[in-house]
């Protein structure tokens, strides 16, 4: 009988469960970073008397950071390992939360802008770190499901995100501080630096999990990875993927507010409750699935749901409107961790470089907020999610076509 594949132990029955759960926490860190940003967008629109073009610049900088920040943070992991790469970003993320107290006094959006870029520079070295770390943390064959796994715990700080930022900047009766909770998060971040100070994680060679090293070429190893056309086409397909699901959650409260009539502190927790619940469901049952569907197959059937979704959002209004949105949140769960995983699978020792280049790819994320805001400001807020729609038939694509590019 075939010997099943263990979720965290190397093939030689070695334990890795420990380092797994201590990177697991700050797939939840990130996740509530981001998710705080779809409200900081509306905040800044009433608080600052911004457009939505403009207030979209608050994904642009921290987006903009994983652009600037990845290739530094996959030579300081190459160099210095996963752990240093996990304390970098633990600090920097901890300082541009704590840059948000005099950030309250001055109200500029200016320096509000700045803190963000900071917390988007330490959030790139999490990922850069976390991510690929996750996918060694046990045999190839689990991978996929390992990083779904990981990756529900950052869909819990999704739910967190809107609902601790809906509380502190929509909820009837409660000050507008915006200072309050980034104090929070970055006393937080400085208690994990200083755990995983305390620590040691173990380094994993890829080619140790893989079986026997393969032959090396006399090409460089950067030439090789550019020709590999799994990496490549993931790597198009990774921008695009965060450029839908960040300029959704951008703009999900403008549209609920604009196009189904409900206040913002209801659409904020319709956000967290509802899109990241399921968000988050979807991703430990995507997991689960990966048990017996192979993971391109999955991706593609939530590609095609994706697809449906946004076409109702564009298509129909008010609370029909919306319901696209919901679907959406479930199909999307899966698609980062599957498309990145997908992407360095069979790199082995070129994961590290690999990674940073994926987590570059991130800068979509930048890119599409300020496109729909534009759009929404010249024309209607349904009509921006069009963007996102033509994300989703690009990830479909790659899904169906995985195996004849990875042949």
């Amino acid at each position: 009988m075939e010997k099943k594949t263990q979720l965290v132990h190397l093939k030689d029955g070695t334990s890795l469960l420990v380092p797994f759960i201590l990177i697991t926490s700050l797939f939840f860190l990130w996740g509530f970073a981001h998710s705080i940003l779809d409200v900081l967008n509306k905040h800044f629109q009433d608080a600052l008397g911004i457009t939505k073009t403009k207030s979209a610049l608050v994904q642009a900088v921290v987006y903009g950071g994983y652009f600037l920040m990845a290739l530094p943070a996959g030579a300081i992991i190459r160099r210095w390992g996963y752990r240093t790469g996990v304390l970098t970003g633990l600090l920097l993320y901890g300082t541009g939360a704590l840059l948000f107290i005099p950030g309250g006094s001055l109200q500029s959006f200016g320096f509000f802008l700045f803190s963000l870029f900071v917390i988007g520079c330490g959030l790139t070295c999490l990922e850069t770190a976390a991510n690929p770390y996750v996918t060694v943390l046990g045999e190839p064959a689990a991978a996929e499901r390992r990083i779904n796994l990981a990756q529900s715990f950052n869909g819990l700080g999704w739910i967190c995100g809107p609902l601790v930022g809906g509380f502190f900047l929509f909820a009837e009766g409660s000050e507008s501080n915006i200072s309050l909770p980034y104090a929070l998060i970055g006393i937080v971040v400085l208690l994990v630096a200083l755990v995983f100070s305390r620590i040691r994680l173990p380094e994993i060679n890829p080619q140790a999990t893989s079986g026997p090293e393969k032959e090396t070429t006399p090409q460089s190893p950067r030439i090789e990875l550019w020709k590999r056309r799994s990496f490549t086409f993931g790597l198009v397909t990774l921008f695009l993927y965060v450029a839908a699901q960040t300029g959704i959650n951008s703009f999900f409260i403008n549209y609920a507010t604009e196009q189904a009539g409900i206040s913002a502190h209801e659409a904020s927790i319709w956000l967290s409750f509802g899109g990241m619940g399921l968000f988050m469901l979807g991703r430990m049952g995507g997991s689960w699935l990966m048990g017996y569907l192979r993971p391109e197959k999955l991706l593609a059937l939530c590609a095609g749901g994706a697809t449906v979704a946004m076409l109702a959002v564009i298509c129909l209004s008010g609370s029909m409107g919306l319901s696209g949105f919901f679907l959406c949140f479930l199909c999307e769960s899966i698609m980062f961790p599957t498309i990145f995983a997908l992407a360095i699978r069979g790199l082995d020792e070129q994961t590290k470089r690999a990674s940073s280049y994926l987590i570059m790819s991130i800068v979509g994320g930048a890119v599409a907020p300020v496109l729909m805001g534009y759009i929404a400001d010249t024309t209607t807020m349904a009509l921006g999610f069009i963007v996102p729609l033509v994300c989703f038939v690009e990830i479909g694509c790659f899904a169906m076509g995985y195996k004849r590019v990875k042949s």
